[in-house]
């Protein structure tokens, strides 16, 4: 029967609207995806996976403890590299060193490299990191992405404390904001040397690095019940990992870096969060995995997460000893229980039943194919994998590194001879080799000399040795040992960069530019961002009068240093000598934003704005010229010339205090400045 009314028509109709409508918003709050959860990374330097519950003592680590109870803890985890940036920089690209190019200390990551921070800020994430250790400062290239990167330490100082690093974060958490939060902590107190605070100093007399991880393991609590009280009603997921361990002695190493054993390579690794239940994973994995979980987390449908099934090898890598001392390259392969190292020749080990690693199997039979066939298809640096990476740290950085214990290689070997020696047999050079380099970078030029000479008493092709020894004699004067010296390198690496590097260095010194100019060509040349030789060229160009270059090479150094702020203003007093008036302001400007108050530049900025007049910028650089500046005199005769043109009505005025301030010749300009017609004094 049909509807007869006219009102009851347009009710029914109206009710069918508002059923449509409601059926429209529950089909859109259907596909609406959840909100985005929490995401909190904390990294644990240089800790073991023993060092911490439930494989040490819970009451040492009780925040580590209770993490572990009450999410998936992976006991058979793997650092990408025993060191400090490459493992992070695998944990915040998805990527091995031999694909993100990252070796080692002291390196940048190259730009084309997407980080994870990057992604989260793209998809709405709130973005915060505090690291707390040199190795991982903002010139380092993990930094893209991150709406605050903390690393400020203080003046000097190469780390600060978890305490210090927890504050800072706490700090961050408590400012209101809607977006989901992304925040990554990174705590070093683990690392040598070690030195507790009270009460853990007490606590652990005999032993101050789990006293050190002890004190850790508090900040860790302050901070995980402060991420999940600041939730703000959203999911939280946690993920807490060491970036490597400590050798404490392990196959003859004390500290880490050279050696690929368990005690620096197996990690600490735990996710909690809502929806994931509690557990033990013994698969390995690999923490390049931490990558593709976040984001899959965020939403992305992103593979290879640390929850998923693992179906290939967890791979990892030790380069300090090949880099540094042409020794053999290290690559492992980890699989189901098996362990597979090559270096030279290769080891295989039973994890489980042998996790010492004592009882080497590949002696009595052959290793599995499969991981033969990995280890032997990892590329290595220079020779296959990614294209090496820049290296942003100059002289002051690389003291502050080897305060830490860390050599920075300068680049991978041309290559290396099938009998160089295995870094686990060289085990009785690590001290040595340590000390000789701390010496090197301290300028404590002899007592360097002496261990370099040693070494190499005992290992002959040990190229950076051979190498460092020669700047050794160099800066004590020795002209004839220091070119002997780079001789015995040249001999072990015909083609090697790191000679023609020191050696023009060596040459540069000396003032024989002519020398020095076509070995810092050669280095360029292989090496584009090699920031010594690019400095070192400009000096030299610049003496020759090629202003042109020389400001090129600088430019090219900026994004590379330390104090790009310094460099900026040497290209612009460059291009102002060249009479390049826009590129010269530009360059200054850009040096004024970086150094603020610290900027002395005014007087030039203010002379190249009036050679474009543009006076009223001229006026305002000319105005920040201090009055007790050397500068301060021309600056006023200047002023008063922007004064004229801008037809200011206290022109006199100035031109009179500029008189009187100027000396001999500057008064000079001024009588003869056509501007001051009938108002100079």
């Amino acid at each position: 029967m049909g509807i007869r009314s006219p009102r009851l028509r347009g009710a029914v109709a109206a009710a069918a609207l508002a059923f449509a409508a409601g059926c429209a918003r529950k089909a859109e709050r259907a596909e609406s995806p959840p909100p985005r959860p929490e995401l909190l990374l904390v990294t644990l330097d240089t800790t073991r996976a023993d060092a911490l519950a439930p494989e040490a003592e819970a009451s040492a680590t009780p925040s580590f403890a209770a993490l572990a109870a009450r999410g998936i803890r992976f006991s058979q985890a793997y650092a990408t590299a025993p060191t400090t940036l490459p493992s992070h920089t695998s944990m915040l690209t998805g990527l091995y060193p031999s694909e993100h190019g990252v070796h080692e200390n002291g390196r940048r990551l190259s730009d084309r490299v997407p980080v994870v921070a990057e992604r989260l800020a793209q998809l709405g994430y709130r973005t915060a990191a505090f690291v707390s250790g040199f190795p991982l400062e903002r010139p380092c290239g993990l930094a893209r992405g991150f709406e605050v990167y903390d690393d400020a330490f203080g003046p000097g100082k190469v780390e600060r404390s978890s305490r210090e690093t927890t504050d800072r974060a706490l700090a961050w958490l408590a400012a209101a904001d809607s977006r989901p939060r992304f925040l990554w902590v990174h705590y070093y107190d683990p690392h040598e040397p070690y030195a507790p605070p009270e009460p853990y100093r007490s606590r652990f007399p005999s032993d101050p690095y789990r006293g050190e991880i002890a004190a850790m393991d508090h900040e860790l609590g302050r901070l995980i019940a402060a991420f999940e009280g600041a939730r703000g009603g959203r999911e939280v997921r946690i993920i807490v990992a060491a970036d490597h361990g400590e050798g404490r002695g392990d196959h003859g190493e004390m500290l880490h870096g050279n050696l690929l054993y368990q005690g620096v390579m197996r990690v600490p690794l735990v996710v909690v969060g809502d929806g994931i239940p509690p557990g033990t994973r013994s698969d390995p994995v690999s923490l390049r995995q931490i990558h593709a979980t976040l984001l899959g987390w965020a939403g992305e449908g992103t593979p290879g997460g640390l929850l998923a099934p693992v179906d290939q090898p967890a791979l990892a890598e030790a380069m300090q000893p090949f880099l540094n001392y042409r020794w053999q390259p290290q690559v492992m392969a980890v699989a189901g229980r098996q362990k597979l190292i090559r270096s030279g020749r290769l080891e295989l080990y039973d994890v489980v039943d042998d996790p010492r690693e004592e009882h080497d199997l590949a002696k009595p039979g052959p290793p599995p194919r499969g991981l033969v066939r990995a280890v032997a298809g990892y590329p290595l640096p220079g020779q296959g994998g990614a294209a090496p990476t820049a290296a942003p740290v100059g002289d002051e950085d690389r003291r502050r590194l080897a305060s830490l214990g860390y050599l920075v290689s300068e680049g991978a070997p041309a290559s290396v001879p099938a009998d160089a020696p295995r870094a686990a047999d060289m085990t009785g050079l690590f001290g040595d080799l340590d000390a000789g380099a701390l010496a090197f970078t301290e300028e404590r030029w002899a007592v360097a000399a002496r261990a370099f000479e040693g070494i190499l008493a005992r290992d002959p092709g040990n190229l950076m040795t051979a190498v460092r020894l020669a700047v050794c004699r160099s800066m004590l004067g020795q002209e004839r040992a220091a070119l002997a010296a780079f001789d015995l390198a040249k001999r072990i690496d015909p083609r090697s960069i790191e000679v023609s590097h020191y050696l023009g260095m060596h040459y540069l010194k000396n003032g024989q530019d002519e020398l020095a100019a076509p070995l810092f060509e050669k280095v360029l040349g292989a090496q584009p961002d090699r920031l010594a030789a690019l400095e070192g060229l400009a000096k030299i160009r610049a003496r020759q009068g090629r202003l042109a270059e020389a400001a090129a090479l600088l430019e090219r150094a900026v994004p590379l240093t330390r104090d790009p702020g310094a460099r900026l203003v040497e290209v612009g007093l460059l291009r102002m000598e060249l009479g390049e008036t826009g590129p010269a302001i530009t360059a200054l400007e850009r040096a004024r934003g970086l150094q603020g108050p610290a900027f002395r530049r005014n007087l030039e900025l203010g002379v190249l704005y009036l050679a474009a007049r543009q006076y009223d910028e001229a006026r305002a650089a000319l105005d920040r010229v201090p009055a007790d500046d050397p500068a301060a005199a021309m600056a006023l005769f200047k002023r008063a010339q922007v004064s004229v043109l801008l037809g200011e009505p206290d022109s006199r005025a100035r031109i009179r205090a500029a008189w009187e301030r100027a000396d001999p010749a500057t008064r000079r300009l001024i009588a003869g400045e056509r501007l001051f017609a009938g108002m100079v004094p």
